[in-house]
């Protein structure tokens, strides 16, 4: 699951990237409106962070920018302007969340999990679908109750995308693109039916399923 950080601090910025992707997120960095900007025309995001104050602009003139064209990608607002004031304009610019600094990166991964559940429906920890069940906070899965398995990081990210979009077919190129970050080297797409194969010896073979010359989808019921 790929998430967009606009922040313009080097140091802020490197611990950000670390923390999110510690717990289990991909994250491509922009220091500007204007690399935000390209990134978002070529790139799907599943959520992005945002600072207010930007060398080349205002986050929230982004921010509306995107809202105006329809885009619908959960925004949480990360800033060091505090004020009431600040909050209701930020919000009623259409960011979904409001953080000010200094915070605790605990709270900020809480409020990226509940955005990113809220996006997609699931309101517990414990995402459940078809009788899946995902633990996110230990990376675990089991299925109809049965025994839990605990799963590798790209295994748990993978698993938690198809759980995020059922019944949407996934291409290759589109799940790696989830899975790897613009400054990691490209991997294969090969690599992907390798971890669909991991993935099925959890789930039995009729959860994930192949749609020849497409993707792969997780089937609901």
């Amino acid at each position: 699951m790929k998430l967009l950080l606009l922040e313009d601090d080097d140091l802020l910025a490197e611990s950000l990237v670390e923390c999110l992707r510690d717990n289990g997120y991909r994250v491509d960095l922009a220091t500007s409106l204007r690399v935000a900007t390209l990134l978002t025309a070529t790139e799907h995001y599943e959520l992005a962070i945002l600072d207010l104050g930007l060398p080349d602009g205002s986050g929230l003139d982004l921010l509306k920018q995107w809202r105006k064209q329809g885009r619908d990608l959960p925004v949480l607002i990360l800033t060091a302007r505090d004020t009431w004031e600040d909050k209701v304009v930020g919000l009623e610019g259409g960011a979904d969340d409001y953080m000010t600094k200094p915070f605790h990166e605990a709270e900020l991964i809480a409020r990226v999990m509940a955005l990113l559940r809220r996006k997609s429906g699931h309101l517990s920890r414990e995402l459940m679908l078809n009788g899946v069940s995902l633990d996110e906070a230990n990376q675990r899965v089991r299925v109809d109750g049965g025994t839990w398995h605990s799963l590798t990081g790209t295994e748990f990210l993978l698993l938690r995308y198809f759980m995020h979009h059922p019944g949407r077919v996934l291409s290759k190129d589109h799940l790696l693109n989830q899975l790897y970050t613009l400054d990691q080297d490209a991997a294969a797409p090969n690599l992907i039916e390798v971890y669909i194969a991991r993935l099925r010896r959890y789930l039995g073979k009729s959860i994930i399923q192949t749609r020849r010359g497409q993707g792969y989808v997780f089937v609901t019921p």
